[in-house]
């Protein structure tokens, strides 16, 4: 009995750390994704147009992604 709980929570703790990998390589694939259409960048200071013109791109790519 002891030792079918403790292959039983061995085999749960397997799959969770399948998922929890799977989900890491999605994410890998979101951000090359994201990458791939060469986001604007922002190179900080005061330029409130040229924010205001990052974030939009930024914001185009994510309706491309499907992400918003």
């Amino acid at each position: 009995m002891a030792t079918a709980m403790a292959q039983e929570a061995v085999s749960r703790t397997a799959d969770r750390v399948a998922q929890e990998a799977r989900r890491g390589g999605e994410d890998e694939l979101r951000l090359e994704r994201f990458m791939n259409n060469k986001p604007p960048i922002f190179k900080g200071g005061y330029d409130p147009d040229g924010a205001q013109s990052w974030l939009e791109g930024i914001k185009r790519i994510f309706g491309a992604m499907r992400c918003l």
